[in-house]
């Protein structure tokens, strides 16, 4: 397993918002991560990105213990998307996805070849190519969230983490994010509150409800109407798509 989390409790004063959360990730899968607000996706995604550390339990990355990781050694191994970034500098995108890069340099080297190859396939796979002169502060909420996605592409890491990356994105660039996110050669972990999008690009679910998971499986398995009358508190009627074979909810009014 390249991601293997293990009884992960976090705290804020006597607030639990992790409760004994487990999971495993298969490499090269994508584990769509689903529940509520509220429920704890967030603040687990920044545990299992080493953005904080968790009272107890443990994250292991191939088996080594996370916490014994360098910093630097573990940026050149995880990129993580937040929901959205907001700076006060102008930069251009193509400067906000060269970020991506620096774990891979020293303070004193040079930029290279390989490093403007990995900054220019981030933009194109981002559909970002065209705006690679823009000001950040020029940018739509969408495209700035696909220029984050460039930058983590540009980083070439072995496992994303991506925070509702589909929020602010159009239906057309939601599907492009997403089937992006699905074919690339690394381990990825989506947090997203669409579920026949999470039923359509991931290979298996997690469902969180007030902290704890509730539910774990293939999408088959996890989104039953039980299960959204239950977490998601709506009616709504399961059947496979005609189209993709995915389980698809039709929400009940």
């Amino acid at each position: 397993m390249t991601i293997k989390a293990e009884n992960l409790v976090w705290k804020v004063g006597r607030t639990t918002i992790v409760d004994d959360v487990s999971l495993e990730v298969e490499p090269g899968r994508m584990l769509g991560l689903l529940g509520p607000n509220g429920s704890g996706k967030t603040s687990l995604l920044r545990i299992l990105a080493g953005l904080r550390r968790a009272q107890s339990g443990r994250v292991m990355l191939d088996g080594d213990d996370m916490g014994r990781l360098a910093r630097k050694a573990l940026a050149r191994r995880i990129a993580y998307v937040e929901q959205s970034a907001a700076t006060t500098a102008d930069l251009k995108v193509v400067d906000v996805v060269r970020l991506g890069r620096i774990p891979h340099r020293s303070a004193l080297s040079s930029w290279t070849r390989e490093d403007e190859t990995a900054v220019e396939t981030a933009l194109a796979s981002a559909g970002m190519s065209g705006k690679r002169e823009a000001s950040w502060q020029h940018l739509s909420g969408g495209e700035r969230q696909r220029a984050q996605i460039a930058r983590a592409l540009a980083q070439a890491p072995r496992e994303m983490l991506l925070d509702e990356p589909t929020n602010h994105l159009d239906v057309e660039h939601q599907i492009a994010l997403l089937r992006l996110v699905s074919t690339l050669n690394l381990t990825s972990i989506v947090a997203l509150h669409d579920l026949n999008h999470a039923a359509m690009f991931c290979d298996r679910l997690l469902v969180m409800k007030g902290g704890r998971v509730v539910a774990a499986g293939t999408p088959e398995e996890v989104l039953t109407e039980d299960l959204l009358r239950e977490v998601f508190n709506v009616r709504a009627h399961v059947e496979p798509s005609a189209h993709h074979g995915k389980p698809h909810i039709q929400y009940l009014v």
